[in-house]
């Protein structure tokens, strides 16, 4: 089911009503690009610490937007065996535009032609999108509308807003006191800018909104004074619902961060990101402090990507590259578990999703998230217990659970130090290949791009200038650490080494050369201080 900002506000309810009956929510998010294209420093690398790849994740975090969020929500079917239905959602973000608050965001050309070519439907995301600010925005936005000091600044079409004044206006001047006109197909937060817009332009007007649409009033100037003034908390209640609706999505956001499920997604580390910028609080300078605060928000995450990635190896499964394929792979027969494993079925919402593949379609993928996770969790406890017939199969979502335990707030990185962060604790140290180091001779003017490209026909390396002839390289292959090894083992002008800080670290062999200098100073100072005692 898709979402926009005519029709989010009635889907608030029965989502708060489903997310707090399930037994966990998955997700996935679309942006409108990836990282920046950023080079040298800022480059996302394999050299990376997780807060250095923190530091470089959070600035493409602040440049680019949400566009679209999947939620598919899994509850147990009661009275079935192992039944799941999954009631899955497609929102379309587009930020809150108003009085001050006017957000800025890149386009990546290589996120839109990917959208593109899976029919993302980019008229839903700039013109329906449902609006979303972070706790900080919302209340700098609480301020100015409760002290009226804010100015319109209209997320409407400004012909759109022209075409509305121009009809009212030229309606007001002919019309009576007590007559009134419905301005139709106006709702939601664009309804009380529409509201806004008038109240300012006409002094002899009020608005209300209705499920027909807005309906302006014409009024005299003393009503209208009248109104503007009101004792009773009728103004007040207008501004709080304007507040309401501008917060858009972050009301879902609340829902779920209230409702304490847990929540999954693959490789899910940038969609965390985006949910503490967007919707939270913009994300802080510590790394730490980040992993905290994801922490309290959602006490529970699991990333099918780590839990995946993790077993494959154990389960001698053929390699696959995306969620789609990993979903194909369990539910077909090289999965030991499959004819046992658990049913999953579609809501009304998403009936479309049985009967076709929607891939990197945002509900779709979480979907396939959501199911991913149930199967991985049945094939873990089929091996805990052995074949598993319907007649002995006595499971529930907390047996499940209890199998996916060990890959709780662990979340995947890409392209960094280490292979993954954990959320609630230190991280675990890194498992990857050894760190070979390379020396070039004869070549003055070599550079890191010359040495990556040297190395890129053999296998990809990560590289990194240690000395003026020297350079670091870093893959996440150990046969390729093999490869290069044996390859450059007699090259002529680039020589190949494991390093080994002892042996190649500019402080130990500075160390050694201050101890050479001292010891050699202390050998000549105690020869000619035997020489002095011989000749008296």
């Amino acid at each position: 089911m898709d979402v926009c900002a005519d029709n989010f506000e009635s889907t608030g309810s029965e989502l708060y009503g489903i997310v707090n009956e399930s037994e966990f929510v998955s997700l996935d998010i679309e942006f409108t690009g990836l990282r920046s294209n950023s080079s040298g420093p800022q480059q996302i690398s394999l050299f990376d610490s997780p807060s250095e790849w923190y530091a470089k994740a959070r600035q493409s975090v602040k440049q680019f937007t949400i566009c679209q969020i999947g939620l598919s929500v899994f509850s147990t079917i009661e009275d079935e065996v192992n039944q799941y239905v999954a009631n899955s959602w497609n929102f379309f973000l587009f930020p809150t535009t108003f009085g001050d608050l006017d957000s800025e965001f890149s386009f990546q050309a290589s996120s839109v032609q990917f959208l593109n070519q899976y029919g993302f439907d980019f008229n839903k995301f700039l013109k329906k999108g449902i609006p979303y600010m972070n706790e900080e925005q919302e209340k700098t936005l609480r301020q100015s509308i409760m002290r009226e000091n804010w100015r319109v600044r209209s997320s409407l079409d400004k012909d759109q807003i022209k075409a509305v004044i121009d009809k009212v206006t030229r309606w007001v001047y002919q019309a009576e006191e007590e007559d009134q006109i419905i301005l139709p197909g106006i709702s939601g937060f664009q309804a009380f800018e529409v509201e806004m817009v008038l109240r300012q332009s006409l002094p002899n007007i009020w608005t209300i909104q209705k499920e027909v649409g807005v309906v302006v009033k014409k009024i005299s100037e003393l009503q209208r004074w009248y109104f503007d003034n009101n004792p009773c908390d009728q103004i007040k209640y207008w501004k709080e619902d304007m507040v309401d609706s501008a917060r858009g999505f972050k009301v879902y956001f609340d829902i779920l961060v209230n409702a304490k499920k847990p929540l999954v997604g693959h490789n899910m580390m940038m969609d965390l990101l985006h949910l503490h910028e967007k919707f939270f609080k913009p994300l802080p300078e510590s790394y730490e402090e980040f992993k905290r605060n994801i922490h309290s928000l959602f006490p529970v995450i699991i990333d099918t990507k780590n839990v995946t990635k993790d077993i494959w190896k154990e389960l001698h499964f053929p390699r696959v590259s995306n969620l789609l394929e990993v979903y194909d792979l369990l539910s077909s027969d090289l999965n030991p578990a499959k004819n046992t494993g658990p049913k999953i079925i579609h809501s009304f919402h998403s009936h479309r999703y049985a009967k076709h593949r929607c891939p990197h379609e945002a509900a779709y993928d979480a979907f396939l998230c959501g199911s991913v996770l149930l199967k991985v969790a049945h094939l873990l406890l089929h091996r805990l217990q052995g074949p598993l017939t319907f007649e002995n199969y006595d499971s529930s979502f907390p047996q499940y659970f209890e199998m996916l335990w060990p890959y709780v707030n662990q979340v995947n990185l890409i392209r960094a130090g280490v292979p993954k962060i954990n959320l609630c604790g230190p991280d675990y140290p890194s498992i990857r290949p050894p760190v070979l180091i390379l020396t070039v001779k004869n070549w003055p003017a070599v550079t890191e791009h010359h040495v990556y490209n040297e190395f890129h026909n053999v296998c990809k390396f990560d590289v990194r200038r240690f000395t003026q002839y020297q350079f670091l390289l870093l893959t996440n292959k150990f046969k390729d650490v093999r490869s290069v090894l044996k390859e450059y083992r007699n090259h002529p002008i680039m020589q190949v080494s494991l390093y080994r800080y002892w042996k190649h670290s500019p402080d130990i062999t500075c160390l050694l050369k201050v101890c050479g200098i001292i010891t050699a100073w202390a050998t000549v100072a105690f020869v000619l201080g035997r020489s002095s005692l011989t000749v008296h």
